[in-house]
Parts: C-alpha cells; structure tokens; sequence
C-alpha cells in the first residue's frame, strides 16, 4: 500500500522573503510555498520579462502578498537596491533565499575560462554578495532572521562535465557555512538545500536544465522525457524531483522546526554517492 506524503502546515504570517532567481521552475515553487504559508514575497530575476510573468500570476492569487523587482546577483548596487525595494515594500525582511545561479557542461580539457569565470561570478560572488547584503540589513534590523541557499547535490557528488558547476557551488556552499557561523550571534540561521536535478513542474522548466539538458541527453543518448527517467531511476527512492520538494525543504528551515544552522537537506531521493563525508 502506498503512504501518503506527510502534509505539514507552516504559518509565516508577518514575515516577509526575497528570493533571488524567482522566476525559473525552482524559484516559482519556492515562492509559491511561501505566499501559500502566508509570507510576504519579493521575487527577483534578472531577466523583466520571466519575473514580470511569475508576479503577475502569483498576484492573481496572493495579491499585495508578492512583488517583483530586477536583481542581478553579480552587481553589488543591484543586490542593495533589491533588498532595500524589499524592505520599503514590506517594512522589514526575515528571510533570505539565494537561488540564483547558472550551469556550464564542458570537460575539464576543453573548459573555456571565460565560461568558467562567468559560473563564478554569478555562483561564488552572487552568493558573496547577497549573504553580505543580508546580513548587514538583518544585523541593523535586531530582530534574527533566516537565510537558505539552494545548493546541489554536485557539493558532494561533483559530475564529469560539470566542473565548473559543481567547483563554484561548493564555493557558495563554503560561504554559506561561514554565514551560519559569523550570523549565529544575530540569531541569524543560514542552511542549505541540496537538490538533484528538478525538472519541469506546471509547465515552468528549471533555467538549468534548459541550458545543460541538451548536453546531457546527447551525452546519454535520450530524450528529454528519457533524461528525466534516468534521473528518477538513478535514485533510492526512483521519485521524481520537483520544485515542490525543494520547497519544502525550505519551509522546513525558515519555520524553524528544529534549531537548526549551517545543515543541508538533501532533496534527491536519496543518492548514497552524495551522502556527505
């Protein structure tokens, strides 16, 4: 007999999120598991055009509870501005989400550094920049807060052909754990999530799978429906990933279930390869 998931109710009324890299499949669903829990969202992208269109939609549901604003992660003015939109909106911030980031296929002996630098930029000083961000806003705020980067499993499981993915998210990953011991005393808690790949969910594909999908399938000789097969396959559970689960995930840190910082959830089905050690 199949067990039902365990559904949990968390309430985060009062509390108000950014999320950076809000309009990609992972984003979306984050941001819709916290308008769900009664936070208030600022979503940020870099692209107007995707961001435009996840505000307008979740607005159709959530109203004056979600608001949009462009952010790139690389540029320090924009992060300020962004967070600063976000507090003059809803009076103050509680939670942070970095999502943003970006993935390049290439061998090691083939890799384009100019590729490799632009998935620094973006993976390592977006991440920089952001937990600097916050965690300057949060230590003049005195009111603690929580910060969650969505990480990878890649930290623990890197891929042949994803140097560069799996090299600058473990940096952020580092980061992030130095966060969680330099924002302790604010009573600030940065955690992590570690997903394996997700793939599309309500029609809103993830932007890293878009960008390194074709690679992938031609690599293993598959189709897009035959990729994500082998990737639900691959893992203990032989579950699909989606975007869904990671927000859980998240929920689970930003309710503060547990006392709980610098931990990861892995969001994967379980991969024994990505069990940390």
């Amino acid at each position: 007999m199949e067990i039902d998931k365990p559904s949990c109710v968390y309430d985060l009324k009062d509390r108000s999120a950014v999320v950076t890299g809000a309009a990609g499949a992972i984003g979306y669903g984050i941001c819709k598991a916290l308008l769900n829990a009664n936070c208030r969202v600022c979503a940020t992208d870099v692209i107007r055009e995707n961001l435009d269109r996840l505000v307008d939609e979740l607005k159709q549901k959530f109203e004056e509870r979600i608001t949009g604003t462009l952010m790139d992660v690389t540029d320090e003015n924009s992060v300020r501005d962004g967070i600063e939109y976000a507090v003059k909106t809803y009076g103050r911030l509680n939670i942070g989400i970095i999502n943003a980031g970006m993935a390049h296929v290439s061998l090691l002996k083939d890799m384009d550094v100019s590729a490799f630098r632009k998935s620094e930029k973006i993976n390592v000083e977006g991440t920089l920049l952001v937990l600097r961000a916050l965690g300057k806003y949060l230590e003049k705020q005195n009111t603690g807060g929580d910060i969650v980067l969505i990480s990878t499993k890649n930290v623990f499981a890197p891929g042949a052909g994803f140097g560069a993915y799996s090299a600058t998210k473990s940096a952020a990953h580092q980061l992030a754990r130095i966060a969680s011991l330099e924002f302790a005393p604010m009573n600030v808690r940065v955690n992590m999530v570690a997903p394996d790949a997700v793939f599309s969910e309500g029609g809103i594909k993830s932007g890293l799978w878009q960008t390194v999908g074709p690679d992938r399938m031609k690599a293993r000789g598959l189709d897009e429906k035959g990729l994500e097969e082998y990737y639900r396959t691959r893992n203990l559970l032989k579950t699909k990933i989606t975007a869904t689960d990671v927000a859980n995930a998240v929920l689970f840190f930003v309710s503060r279930q547990t006392p709980t910082t610098g931990a990861t959830i892995p969001v994967d089905g379980g991969l024994p390869d990505a069990t940390p050690r």
